[in-house]
C-alpha cells in the first residue's frame, strides 16, 4: 500500500531558497572582491624557468607575482596557495603582507593557475624544488633583503595544500628564516587514510607515553576518506579554464592551463596510478601511503630550525588537530622552536579566516622582522566553543596558555579528567548491513559545521542521527562541573567481530548531550577504526583515540559515546558484518590545558554574526532539502501503478567519463510474469539491474517498484529480493549463519523470513551447516539464490541465477522460479543462457549498446524472427495456397516439406486455410529459437562490433 506522504510547507522552502542564493551572492562578493590594501604596494608579474626535476632537461614554467611594499629592499615572504587555487587565492593575504613592509611573492603551484607541469603533491624533487628554484630567482631581485649573497632574508607561509609545501621547503632549505603553515597535514597517507584504534601493547604503551593534548596513535593501514579523497584528487583530475581564482585553502574550483584527457587529469601518473588502486579497495596500498610519506612534512621535520608557527582549525574533518600536533612534536624533539595556534575554523569552515591570517602576519612581524623574537617558549592561544547558551549568548571564547603541553621537557604533561560512563556499558551488538546501506551521516566535506549546527535542529538531528542497529551507545551521568575538553579524548574498547577479513571497520564519535536531549558533536568529526584480523572472534582491546577538539561541555550535560558500523564520509566495506562492543573501563580520559580567557578578544563580532545568518539560513535550507528529499523518498507514489511490479520509463544512465551505459530504457514487468533481460556484453543489463535495486542513481529517467519511486534506500526495496554481481557471503561462517546475518541486517523478525523454504531452495544438505569458504562456485550459487528468495520478495532479480550449476540443477532452478511466479510474484532475470531463458520465461526484454531494441513475449518473438515449418502431403498445392493467402516466401524443401515465414499469422488460421483446400498437414512446427532470433536482432542493431561497458562495479554515484 502506498506510504502517506507527511505535510510539507513549500512555502518555507521557497522563502529559505530565496534567502540562501540572496546571502550566498553577498557571502561570495564578501569572500572574492577584492580587499582595501596599501596604496604604496605595486606588483608586477614573472614566468619563472624551473628544471621540471633534478637532472631532467624538461623544464616548467611558474606564473608568479611579486608584490613591492613602499620601502625596499624588505624581508621576504614565499606565499604558497591551497589545493586549487593560484597566485591569484591568495593575493589579499600578499597585499596585507606587503602593506605591512614585506616583499611577497605570490606563485602557483605546478599544474595550477597558468604555470606548467603535472601534479606530484609536493614532491621533494618537484614542488618543493620549486620553492628552492623560486628562493634563488628572490636572492637575486633589488626588492628582496639578503642576508648574504644568495641568500635572502624569507619568511614561507601556505594553508592546506600551500602549508604541507612551506613545512616541506623549510625542511629541506637552510636559507629559510620563517615558516608559517595553517590547516595542513603531517602525513598524507595517515590524514586520509585514518586509523584511531591501537591495538597492540607496544603501540598503547607509545601513546600513554605522548604528553602532547592531541596526540593521535596509528593503528596501521587504515579507512578511506572518500568524501574528502574524492574532493582532493576530483579537482586535480579536472580541467578548468585558464586563470580562474580560487580560494586558497584547498577548497576552491581549480584553475589549469595544462589539461589532459586521461582519467589522471593534472596528477602525474606514478602518483595517479597508486592512489587510484587504494581508491576502488579503500585499502592503501604500501606503495601509496610510502608515496604519501615522502611528500609529508613528516618527511623532513626533524630539519627544520627556523621558528614555526603551525594553526590549526578545530572544525576541519579533513586534516585535524592531531596532524599539528605531530608535526610539532617532531620539530619540538630535534630542537626546533614551534608555535602552535588552534582557531575555530578549518576546511569545514571556510578555511583560514581574518584571524588565522593577523596570527601569521604578526608571527612574521616577531620572527622575521625581528629575528630576536622567536626564541624562548610561545604561548599556545586557541578558541574554545560549548553548546549555544541562550542565558549569556556567546559561544566562542579566546584562551591563552603559556605553552604548547607536553612538547618539551620544560613543558608540563596535558592534564586529564576522567569521566565515568554509567549508562548501557554492557556488551552491545551492532550490524553492518549489506552493502552499508544506509549510512549514518556525521559530516560532509566543506561543510561539517553547518552540519554540526544542524544537529541541534529538529530536522537537522534527523539528518545526522545515528542509525538503529548501527550503533552502540555509552553515556555518562550529568556533570557535576562543566569541564573544557582541550584535545583528543581517549577511550578503551572491547571489540568482537563476525566480519569478513579486512573489513572489520568501526566509527567512535563523543557527543555533548543537554538536558533536553539535544546532541552536539563538536567539530563534526569521527575516528575511524580498522580492526586487526583475529582467529574466530576472539575479542580485541582496543584505545581509541577521538577527534581532537576545544570545547566546553556545560555543568547539567552529558557526554555520550557512540561507536558506528558506517560513515557516508568514509569508503565503508560493503559486506554485512556484526560486532559486539563494551568499554573495558567504562570511563573516558578528557584533555584539559590550563588557560585564562583573552581580556579583549580580537574576533570581529559583527562579521562572525553575519557569517552566523549565512550559515544558519544554509543550514536550514539543507535540512529543509534533506528532509524534502527523504519525504519524496518514501512517499512519492504512483497510484495507477501500485500493483505493477516494475515500471522502469526512459531510464538512462551517464558515468563521469561521458561514458552513456544506459540511455532512454524502457519496459514494464507484470505480476506472475517471468522476465528475461537479455543482451550481449556492455548491453547495459547490469547497470539497469544496479539503479533498480537502488545501488547507483539514474541521470534520467525514471524507474517505480509498485507504484513507488526507486531512490537509493527506498522503504519499498525491501519488496525486492535480488541477486547481482555477486553474494557477498562471509567466508568463515557457514550457510545457515550466513543467511541468517544477511536477514538480521534488515531489522524484520526471522519468522517473516521463510528460511525453511530458503534452505530447501538451496539443496545443500549438510552442506549447509559448512563454512562458505569450503563451497564450490555452484554451491556459492545456490546459496545466493536462496538468500535472494529470504523473505519470498513480491519482485525478484537475478543476474546469471544459472552459473556454476549443474543440468540437473538448472533444471530444478528453472521449476522453482517458474513455480515462484505462479504464486502470483514477479521474477526478472537476466542471463546470457538463452536456451534456458526461451524455457524459463515468459517475456523477454532485449537490450543493446544501452537501449532496448525489442521486447515481447517469448512466443511473439520467436514467431516473428523465423521460419516455420509445414510437413503436408502436397507441396505443390501447400504453395500455391499460402501464395493466395498473402503468406510470400515459401519454398518447397522437399516433396512433403514447405517452410513459409508466418509472422504475426495464427497458425490455427493457416491450418484451417490448407485443410479446407484439400492439403492433409502431418506436422507443423517452428524452426527458429530464441537465439537466433537474439543474434539476428544483435547483428542487425551494431555496426562494426560491439562497445564493451566500463566495468562500473565501484561506481556509486
Amino acid at each position: 500500500m502506498p506510504i502517506p506522504r507527511p505535510p510539507l510547507s513549500r512555502r518555507a522552502i521557497t522563502v529559505g531558497a530565496a534567502l540562501i542564493a540572496i546571502l550566498a551572492v553577498a557571502a561570495l562578493a564578501f569572500v572574492f572582491l577584492p580587499q582595501d590594501s596599501s596604496a604604496d604596494t605595486t606588483t608586477r608579474d614573472a614566468r619563472i624557468t624551473l628544471p621540471e626535476s633534478p637532472g631532467s632537461t624538461g623544464t616548467v614554467d611558474i606564473d608568479a607575482r611579486l608584490y613591492v611594499p613602499a620601502e625596499t629592499p624588505a624581508p621576504t615572504v614565499l606565499l604558497a596557495h591551497g589545493f586549487g587555487g593560484s597566485k591569484d587565492s591568495v593575493d589579499g593575504e600578499a597585499r596585507d603582507l606587503a602593506s605591512r613592509g614585506y616583499t611577497v611573492l605570490a606563485y602557483s603551484a605546478r599544474g595550477f593557475g597558468a604555470s606548467t607541469g603535472s601534479i606530484s603533491i609536493n614532491d621533494p624533487d618537484r614542488e618543493v624544488a620549486d620553492a628552492r628554484g623560486l628562493i634563488d630567482w628572490l636572492a637575486e631581485q633589488p626588492e628582496v633583503r639578503l642576508d648574504a649573497p644568495g641568500d635572502p632574508h624569507i619568511g614561507v607561509a601556505g594553508g592546506s595544500y600551500g602549508g604541507a609545501l612551506a613545512l616541506s621547503a623549510g625542511g629541506t632549505d637552510p636559507r629559510i628564516d620563517s615558516i608559517a603553515a595553517a590547516i595542513t597535514w603531517n602525513d598524507l597517507g595517515q590524514a586520509l587514510f585514518p586509523n584511531y584504534g591501537v591495538t597492540s601493547a607496544e603501540g598503547r604503551q607509545a601513546l600513554g607515553n605522548i604528553a602532547t593534548p592531541a596526540a593521535a596513535g596509528y593503528g596501521g593501514p587504515g579507512v578511506l576518506k572518500r568524501g574528502w579523497a574524492g574532493v582532493f584528487f576530483g579537482v586535480g583530475a579536472a580541467s578548468a579554464p585558464p586563470g580562474e581564482p580560487g580560494n586558497g585553502n584547498g577548497n576552491a574550483a581549480a584553475s589549469d592551463s595544462t589539461g589532459g584527457s586521461s582519467a589522471c587529469g593534472r596528477f602525474a601518473p606514478e602518483f595517479c596510478d597508486a592512489y587510484t588502486q587504494s581508491a576502488v579497495t579503500g585499502i592503501p596500498s604500501r606503495q601509496l601511503l610510502d608515496l604519501l610519506t615522502a611528500h609529508s612534512p613528516v618527511a623532513v621535520a626533524s630539519n627544520i630550525t627556523a621558528p614555526t608557527l603551525l594553526v590549526q582549525g578545530t572544525q576541519d574533518t579533513l586534516f585535524g588537530v592531531d596532524q599539528a600536533d605531530a608535526t610539532a612534536r617532531q620539530i619540538a624533539a630535534a630542537g626546533g622552536n614551534v608555535t602552535v595556534r588552534w582557531f575555530d575554523g578549518g576546511h569545514d569552515a571556510g578555511g583560514t579566516n581574518a584571524t588565522s591570517d593577523r596570527a601569521i602576519a604578526d608571527f612574521f612581524d616577531n620572527t622575521l622582522r625581528d629575528s630576536s623574537s622567536g626564541s624562548g617558549a610561545a604561548p599556545f592561544v586557541y578558541s574554545t566553543q560549548s553548546a549555544l547558551d541562550e542565558r549569556r549568548g556567546d559561544r566562542n571564547r579566546r584562551m591563552t596558555a603559556p605553552d604548547y603541553p607536553g612538547l618539551t621537557s620544560d613543558s608540563d604533561p596535558t592534564r586529564t579528567r576522567s569521566v565515568d560512563f554509567t549508562a548501557a556499558t554492557e556488551n552491545q551488538s551492532i550490524i553492518r548491513p549489506p552493502g552499508a546501506s544506509p549510512s549514518a551521516i556525521s559530516s560532509v566535506p566543506g561543510l561539517g559545521s553547518v552540519l554540526g549546527a544542524l544537529g541541534s535542529t529538529g530536522a537537522g538531528a534527523a539528518l545526522t542521527a545515528d542509525l538503529p542497529g548501527q550503533s552502540a551507545t555509552f553515556g555518562s551521568d550529568p556533570l557535576e562541573s562543566s569541564v573544557t575538553i582541550t584535545g583528543a579524548p581517549r577511550v578503551n574498547l572491547r571489540v568482537a567481530s563476525l566480519a569478513a577479513p579486512g573489513q572489520s571497520v568501526l566509527f567512535a564519535k563523543l557527543y555533548d548531550v543537554s538536558p533536553n536531549g539535544t546532541r552536539t558533536l563538536p567539530g563534526g568529526a569521527v575516528s575511524a577504526v580498522r580492526l586487526p584480523d583475529t582467529e574466530g572472534i576472539d575479542p580485541v582491546d582496543v584505545t581509541v583515540v577521538l577527534p581532537g577538539i576545544s570545547y566546553t561541555v556545560q555543568q547539567g550535560h552529558r557526554l555520550e559515546l557512540s561507536v558506528s558500523t558506517t560513515d557516508q564520509a568514509y569508503a565503508v566495506p560493503l559486506e554485512p558484518a556484526r560486532f559486539s562492543v563494551a568499554m573495558t573501563d567504562n570511563a573516558i580520559e578528557l584533555p584539559t590545558v590550563s588557560a585564562v580567557a583573552s581580556a579583549n578578544s580580537t574576533v570581529p563580532v559583527a562579521p562572525l554574526i553575519g557569517i552566523g545568518v549565512v550559515v544558519l539560513v544554509v543550514g536550514c535550507a539543507i535540512a529543509a532539502g534533506a528532509v524534502r528529499t527523504r519525504r519524496r523518498t518514501v512517499a512519492e507514489v504512483d497510484e495507477d501503478l501500485i500493483d505493477t511490479p516494475l515500471v522502469i520509463t526512459d531510464l538512462a544512465k551517464t558515468y563521469s567519463n561521458g561514458f552513456r551505459a544506459v540511455d532512454g530504457v524502457s519496459f514494464e514487468v507484470k505480476q506472475g510474469q517471468v522476465l528475461g533481460l537479455l543482451g550481449p556484453n556492455g548491453a547495459g543489463k547490469t547497470t539497469t539491474l544496479r539503479m533498480l535495486m537502488g545501488l547507483i542513481t539514474p541521470t534520467g529517467g525514471d524507474i517505480r517498484v509498485f507504484g513507488h519511486k526507486v531512490t537509493p534506500g527506498a522503504p519499498v526495496l525491501s519488496r525486492l529480493g535480488s541477486f547481482v554481481e555477486g553474494s557477498g557471503f562471509l567466508p568463515h561462517l557457514t550457510g545457515t549463519q550466513n543467511l541468517r546475518l544477511y536477514w538480521e541486517a534488515t531489522g524484520r523478525p526471522i519468522e517473516e523470513a521463510h528460511l525453511d523454504e530458503a534452505l530447501e531452495i538451496a539443496d545443500l544438505g549438510a552442506a549447509i551447516e559448512r563454512k562458505v569458504k569450503s563451497y564450490s562456485q555452484g554451491m556459492r550459487q545456490r546459496l545466493a539464490i536462496a538468500q535472494a528468495m529470504l523473505g519470498l520478495p513480491d519482485l525478484m532479480v537475478l543476474d546469471e541465477p544459472t552459473n556454476g550449476l549443474d543440468p540437473p540443477q538448472i533444471r530444478t532452478m528453472r521449476d522453482v522460479l517458474i513455480n515462484y511466479a505462479k504464486t502470483g510474484r514477479t521474477v526478472l532475470v537476466s542471463s546470457h543462457l538463452l536456451a534456458e531463458v526461451e524455457q524459463t520465461c515468459t517475456h523477454v526484454v532485449v537490450m543493446n549498446r544501452g537501449s532496448v531494441i525489442s521486447s515481447g513475449t517469448v512466443r511473439e518473438l520467436t514467431a516473428a524472427g523465423g521460419q516455420t515449418e509445414i510437413r503436408v502431403d502436397d507441396a505443390a498445392r501447400t504453395l500455391s495456397v499460402l501464395g493466395a493467402a498473402g503468406h510470400d516466401g515459401a519454398a518447397i524443401v522437399d516433396d512433403g516439406t514447405v517452410t513459409v515465414d508466418l509472422t504475426d499469422a495464427d497458425s490455427a488460421v493457416v491450418i484451417e486455410e490448407l485443410v479446407t483446400a484439400g492439403v492433409s498437414v502431418r506436422g507443423f512446427s517452428q524452426s527458429t529459437r530464441l537465439e537466433d532470433v537474439f543474434l539476428d536482432l544483435v547483428h542487425r542493431d551494431t555496426p562494426g562490433s560491439v562497445i564493451l561497458e566500463p566495468d562500473t562495479s565501484k561506481d556509486r554515484s
